[in-house]
């Protein structure tokens, strides 16, 4: 399984941007995506994941303003995130549990400026 992520960059306090992970190989048996971020100076730590049956859980920090979903007939997940402020400044990785196993993409860095 190989992920690809893609779709930061900057934007401005209050600002949008939208993450994707494209995935590749067998994602049968997929049991949770999620998107980590680390901050910088800081912990990584998860922002969002959505389950195998849809369910969806989200840090406190970003709770009402990002989504997680998924498109899964092409295997690919997003992150939409609303009303950034300069504390959502990471490196955002997608992670993949497959059976146990867990698979993480490269990281995308957004960066968000007052």
């Amino acid at each position: 399984v190989q992920l690809q992520a893609s779709g930061g960059g900057s934007a401005q306090a209050g600002g949008s941007l939208r993450l994707s992970c494209a995935a590749s190989g067998s994602m049968y048996n997929t049991d949770s995506s999620a998107w980590y971020r680390w901050p910088p100076g800081k912990e990584r730590e998860l922002v969002a994941v959505i389950f195998s049956d849809g369910s969806t859980n989200y840090a406190d920090s970003v709770k009402g303003r990002f989504t997680i979903s998924r498109d899964k007939a092409n295997n690919i997940m997003y992150l939409h995130m609303n009303s950034l402020n300069f504390e959502d400044t990471a490196t955002y990785y997608c992670n993949v549990k497959i059976g146990g196993h867990y698979y993480w993409g490269l990281g995308t860095q957004v960066t968000v400026s007052s």
